[in-house]
């Protein structure tokens, strides 16, 4: 049975991050708000947590997870960025994007792009999200809360607990989400591709 923490969007109550930090340290997985909509998460090195999103959204192997990073200081620990691209998504962060960039060594290779040695990164604009990062202390491993076969993600905490009680440790509720996952922008090559229009305004990178 998961637990449910109810969280003032704006000034999270400092014991219940405390408490779901301990849950995530304690290889558990939660649901948590981000400023495009609910996500999956785990910490990077907890593996069977990251087969617990793939079971609970019936994913393949090919799917990539993200990073979700506090700040730059941590997102340039797990990506190689070059002057350029860092001037680009600085300008956008924190925000609704995900970039995909070439992994550093300290990324575990089996969340790595087979091929292209890759990892999707993000630094979410949400107090709650941000406060969690902060204690954890490392970035949350991370995929949208969108059921299989369902055409939306969920976006109210009530409902993902009624959901998924039986298959997450926590469930953290700060109010409304939004429905949109984030916008997708491949920096692998060096320049900006658009891979997927979400909740971040794609066209300065278009």
């Amino acid at each position: 049975m998961a637990r449910y923490f109810d969280v003032h969007p704006q000034n999270p109550q400092r014991r219940a991050i405390a408490q779901v930090v301990d849950l995530l340290r304690d290889d558990g997985l939660i649901a948590y708000p981000t400023d495009s909509c609910f996500a999956l998460g785990c910490r990077i090195g907890n593996q069977q947590g990251m087969e617990r999103i793939r079971t609970i959204r019936k994913l393949d192997h090919r799917h990539h997870f993200t990073l979700v990073c506090q700040d730059f200081a941590q997102l340039g620990q797990f990506v190689h960025i070059d002057n350029a691209v860092f001037r680009a998504i600085k300008a956008s962060t924190p925000g609704a994007y995900t970039f995909i960039l070439p992994a550093t060594k300290e990324v575990p290779r089996r969340l790595l792009h087979a091929k292209k040695k890759t990892v999707g990164v993000r630094i979410p604009d949400h107090v709650v999200t941000q406060e969690l990062l902060g204690e954890l202390g490392e970035p949350i491993l991370s995929s949208t809360l969108l059921l299989p076969d369902s055409g939306e993600p969920l976006t109210q905490g009530w409902e993902i607990k009624e959901e998924l009680d039986h298959v997450l440790d926590a469930v953290i509720d700060s109010g409304d989400c939004g429905v949109e996952p984030t916008t997708v922008i491949d920096f692998s090559s060096g320049e900006a591709e658009v891979v997927r229009h979400g909740a971040g305004d794609p066209s300065r990178f278009e």
